[in-house]
């Protein structure tokens, strides 16, 4: 018996760089891989992008397609891996942050999906102001200075935006992440 495959026809973007963490990529990945949608890994350079896992550099994950190459309107969603050196690093580069906020414009408004340090992007695209969001504990007085509502919660969706706090929440992110991928567009 096949499974379903809800996501066909959907491509995601997925932005990262080096240090990554290494489950907040891959296990989304799968996810949207498994439903059927076409992703692409997003970066600053071709080649390949190494992930974090603990204390430790982990394993490599290929680039699909660099940031010049790419625009959101090629997208159907966006997902935004946390790690503290992936998001840090992706947050002073204008061009990241411009492809993030081609996802949040009027007449985008597409899902997108940020765990743990992710949302940082989101505090730097300036895309937070009066949305519930939740993220890794360490960036809250960031993200609400940003305007954003943090709350403490596993998974917290807000108009097609999904944000989860760590790796334990990567069921719930997910399972969220594939629904709006489905539900597609929102309209404010």
């Amino acid at each position: 018996m096949n499974e379903p495959k809800p996501l066909l026809g959907k491509k995601v973007a997925i932005l990262a760089t080096d240090g990554f963490e290494q489950s907040e990529l891959t296990s989304p990945l799968h996810a949207l891989r498994n439903a059927g949608a076409e992703v692409d890994i997003v970066s600053q350079r071709a080649g390949e992008i190494t992930g974090w896992s603990g204390k430790n550099w982990a394993d490599e994950v290929k680039v699909d397609k660099t940031l010049d190459e790419v625009k959101a309107e090629y997208y159907d969603g966006l997902v935004l891996p946390g790690g503290l050196i992936n998001p840090d690093t992706l947050r002073q580069d204008e061009g990241a942050i411009a492809f993030i906020q081609g996802f949040f414009s009027d007449t985008a408004n597409k899902p997108v999906a940020a765990i743990c340090h992710g949302p940082w992007l989101l505090a730097e695209a300036g895309v937070l102001d009066g949305r519930k969001v939740t993220s890794f504990g360490s960036i809250r007085t960031d993200l609400k200075n940003a305007g954003a509502n943090w709350v403490d919660e596993p998974v917290v969706v807000d108009n097609g935006l999904v944000t989860s706090r760590n790796p334990d929440d990567l069921p719930a992110f997910n399972k969220k992440l594939l629904e709006e991928i489905r539900e597609g567009r929102h309209h404010a």
